[in-house]
């Protein structure tokens, strides 16, 4: 998969950077540079192209997932993430994954996933309408940190909340930020640090 890979101070966490429709595998690095400039990180392309623009994988329609390349995807990913930890030599509890929008998507689908061990989560206008009656995954010892926006013309309150729910569900610990759009902030850059 198209990638960086750029080492931190060792023994520190290593930031997965998933990027939004759109973008490529260095739109994310500055955010991780205000997060925490010691971290490693791994930032990857999607490599979906929807209309010539790079996603993680296939949607029907807005906010209408094709579930079965997202599962497909979603293990694809990990597999890659697995393999990184090895060439780059970082423990996989140590990952955190870092999304905006379709990269907090594809991020919640590994997340849920019964061998992931990530301990924390940064993610920023995410949407996960799935079906998740068959998961009961148990993210007790799990923190997230969610930025949803108020006036999010891609993602509904309600379907915010439901992400929320869907940690709460599973005791994650969750940690919420609400902005105005479908956007990062500062504001919410600064909050989402805290949980580091």
């Amino acid at each position: 998969m198209n990638h960086i890979f750029k080492q931190g101070d060792l023994g520190k966490p290593v930031f997965l950077l998933l990027h939004g429709t759109g973008g490529d595998e260095r739109d994310l690095l500055p955010l991780a540079e205000m997060l925490d400039p010691t971290y490693s990180v791994l930032s990857v392309k999607g490599e979906v192209s929807e209309n010539g623009m790079a996603r993680y994988f296939r949607r029907l329609a807005e906010g209408e997932y094709d579930v079965e390349d997202l599962e497909y995807r979603g293990k694809e990913l990990y597999q890659f993430i697995e393999e990184s930890a090895k060439e780059y030599e970082f423990n996989l509890e140590n990952v955190i994954p870092v999304g905006f929008s379709n990269g907090s998507n594809i991020a919640i689908n590994i997340i849920l996933r019964e061998e992931t061990p990530f301990k924390k989560a940064l993610l920023f206008a995410p949407l996960y309408p799935v079906d998740l009656q068959n998961n009961n995954k148990d993210l007790s010892d799990f923190n997230v940190f969610l930025s949803m926006g108020e006036r999010d013309p891609i993602v509904t309150k309600e379907q915010s909340e439901r992400v929320i729910q869907i940690f709460k569900e599973r005791n994650a610990t969750v940690s919420e930020t609400w902005v105005n759009s479908h956007e990062i902030t500062q504001e919410a850059v600064l909050a989402a640090r805290e949980i580091l």
